[in-house]
């Protein structure tokens, strides 16, 4: 704890010394609250203290129930007093004519750099949030029973708007599905029937509603040869009631709260991903899917942003439990003319989850009312359709008119869906809140902003225009070469603290790693406006390298340079037989998303596989570029 003390005090100095105030009290309150209230007053209090500052700036006063563990000096918190007053009247709390959006990006900065290190909850607050998992499935079965049935208004609409969007699509995907063009393929995580890396591909278990649409001999073997139809003498196919549940799990997202997964059995999820790419192949071919739900890349949802900040016109909004909230009977509703897909995205999902008890109560087994946690493949796409099917719901509410083409081609940069992060113009927050919550979804006030100047979505923040996304610390600070995870990430935060300019914390995570491992000064390039580097190699990125090359490669000529490189193990995993033939014949057929299937271009791919077991640091020579 003390080296993520002694980098918030580096931290506090380079802010301070960009927003010309001093930091020395504020050092002093950090560290006496986290002698009494030790590593959650980093983790939790401060980023409690940076919602209450988004909230302040959203609404453009400061409240009195805001800040409430803080003692104030006139209508601010002592505590970084010097920031706020930059941003907020000190007498009154009031929102300043033209407030600093360094200084916001330094209360933010601070408060929230340690939110999401990556360290494990106490049992109390892991058995809270399985708590939270079983009362939000309760809640979807009553959400479900106010708009289910064809005489409601709700049910209705749904339908209607859906088809209006996304008609043309799902037919399309439909039809790909009924020409037999799915292809499925094993992702490298964990499954609930506990098949890992290549075993996979010698999986021998499926389900009659899987083989209704999906045959076993069309997905699990090379060829329907009858040399190869004998190896399926052991397939056990499963009936709904012995079906596999999907495996709930925690992991770690903030001290506060972990993030709920459920992992699918390894037959679900091989057939998941099979749909997931036809979806991916056909969404850009369709205008309204291509401008209001695709999910290759977060930039259209923070250029938004961004325009938001600047013309208060569209507002950002966040859901709470999104993925969870999502009924099986909105899936169905949104795919009722679409037979082939209907029945795909229906034997592809799991009807069951396997509970970690809470407390003293053993694991329990439960039926699901949502459509999917996340850990299905189908979770993304399926709650992007219908969280911007109710979008549309609201709108046309507001509008007080039924939709056509033309209107909901006037939303165009207007309405974006990235899982949980939407876009709305401002004007249309309030019915399209209200839709939303008629549909069983919960709006996250404290991380939606529509009437201030502060914006924020997909991992960018902006206050008028202005950038004030932070660096956040994703790992504890390493203390030897044994910690590989924990250097990787801290060589990755000390480039990151670089490029916005953090001098006295680069200096210290600069100390810090030289003591571990060669850290050399490295080139980097820009690429959609990020930085990235060429090399393998564990370095620092620096404006003006002062030495690169150490030498050429005598066999391909190409520079090289000395440094640490983080090599992952891969766990043993043999493969041989049908099963290898079979990962050969997923790999080879590619189709338009190569980035979705496995690389077996590693001449070790059929002895080991799945994800990585541990990371170690090695000393060597690499490919400057």
């Amino acid at each position: 704890m003390d080296s993520l003390i002694a980098l918030l005090q580096c931290v506090l100095i380079d802010l301070g010394t960009r927003c010309g105030t001093s930091t020395t009290n504020d050092f002093k309150t950090v560290v006496r609250r986290v002698e009494h209230e030790g590593l959650s007053f980093l983790t939790i209090t401060l980023p409690g203290f940076a919602r209450d500052f988004e909230r302040s700036l959203d609404q453009g006063w400061v409240a009195d129930s805001h800040f409430s563990s803080f003692s104030r000096s006139g209508g601010l918190p002592r505590f970084l007093g010097g920031f706020l007053q930059l941003v907020f009247d000190r007498d009154t709390g009031c929102l300043l004519q033209s407030p600093s959006a360094s200084a916001i990006r330094a209360v933010r900065q601070i408060c929230l750099m340690f939110g999401k290190i990556a360290l494990p909850c106490s049992p109390d607050r892991v058995d809270k949030a399985i708590r939270g998992y079983l009362e939000c499935e309760q809640d979807v079965r009553h959400s479900t029973l106010a708009f289910l049935g064809p005489e409601t208004d709700s049910f209705n609409d749904f339908g209607r708007v859906g088809r209006l969007l996304w008609a043309p699509l799902l037919s399309s995907v439909d039809t790909c599905i009924y020409n037999e063009s799915v292809v499925p393929r094993h992702g490298p995580g964990a499954t609930a029937d506990k098949l890992r890396g290549n075993a996979k591909y010698n999986n021998l278990t499926w389900t009659s509603r899987l083989n209704e649409v999906f045959p076993y001999w069309e997905n699990l073997i090379p060829s329907d040869h009858p040399s190869w139809l004998e190896r399926m003498d052991a397939l056990n196919i499963l009936e709904p009631g012995d079906e596999i549940a999907v495996k709930v799990i925690t992991v770690p997202k903030t001290l506060k709260t972990p993030r709920i997964i459920a992992v699918e059995p390894t037959c679900m999820q091989y057939m998941q991903q099979g749909i997931l790419s036809v979806m991916m192949e056909q969404i850009p071919r369709f205008d309204h899917a291509r401008n209001f739900v695709m999910f290759e890349s977060q930039q259209p949802n923070q250029r938004l942003a961004r325009e938001g900040s600047i013309t208060g016109a569209l507002a950002t909004l966040d859901l709470s439990e999104a993925s969870d909230r999502v009924s099986n009977e909105h899936v169905r509703l949104l795919l009722a003319n679409h037979r082939e897909l209907r029945r795909a995205v229906d034997a592809t999902r799991s009807r069951k989850a396997r509970v970690p008890g809470y407390g003293t109560h053993d694991p329990c087994e439960i039926e699901l009312a949502k459509f999917a946690s996340m850990g299905s493949a189908l979770c993304f796409p399926f709650e992007a359709l219908v969280f911007c099917t109710v979008i549309f719901i609201g709108i046309e509410r507001a509008l007080k008119q039924p939709l056509t083409e033309k209107i909901i081609r006037s939303f165009y940069g207007r309405v974006r869906v990235y899982g949980d992060d939407i876009i709305v113009p401002v004007e249309f927050v309030q019915s399209v809140t209200e839709a939303l919550e008629s549909y069983g979804f919960k709006v996250n006030v404290h991380k939606s902003f529509w009437t201030g100047k502060f914006r924020e979505s997909c991992g960018a923040e902006f206050y008028d225009g202005t950038d004030v996304s932070i660096v956040r610390v994703r790992e504890l600070l390493p203390s030897g070469r044994q910690h590989a995870g924990q250097i990787v990430s801290t060589v990755a935060l000390r480039n990151h603290l670089f490029h916005g300019g953090y001098v006295k914390a680069v200096e210290f995570l600069d100390r810090t790693l030289e003591r571990l491992i060669p850290f050399p000064e490295i080139g980097w390039d820009l690429e959609d406006g990020v930085p990235v580097q060429r090399t393998t190699v564990l370095g620092r990125h620096s404006y003006d390298p002062q030495s690169l090359a150490d030498r050429i490669d005598p066999d391909h000529q190409v520079p090289l340079i000395k440094g640490a490189v983080a090599v992952p193990k891969l766990p043993d995993s043999f493969l041989d037989d049908y099963g290898a033939l079979m990962k050969w014949f997923l790999s080879a057929d590619k189709r338009s998303n190569h980035w979705l299937y496995p690389d077996v271009t590693d001449e070790d791919h059929l002895s080991r596989a799945g994800r990585p077991v541990s990371v170690r640091i090695k000393i060597q020579m690499a490919r400057l570029f």
